[in-house]
């Protein structure tokens, strides 16, 4: 049962993540060099770097748990 509200957690999250993505990449494109993006963009960058990231993360947490 926890795993399913940790799932209904993580939505929120995903949401505000991309929006403070789409924030922090509006102050910096011009120091980078990239052009600011809309929330629908930033939505897939992040959709993307959940994917990417999420298989480590649990190759971590399973490791880290001891039965």
């Amino acid at each position: 049962m926890r795993d399913f509200f940790g799932i209904l957690a993580a939505g929120p999250f995903f949401f505000v993540s991309a929006w403070i993505l789409m924030l922090f990449a509006g102050l910096v494109s011009t120091d980078v060099g990239i052009r600011p993006f809309g929330y629908l963009t930033s939505m897939l960058v992040t959709i993307g770097l959940w994917l990417a990231v999420a298989p480590a993360v649990g190759a971590i947490a399973r490791a880290g748990r001891k039965k």
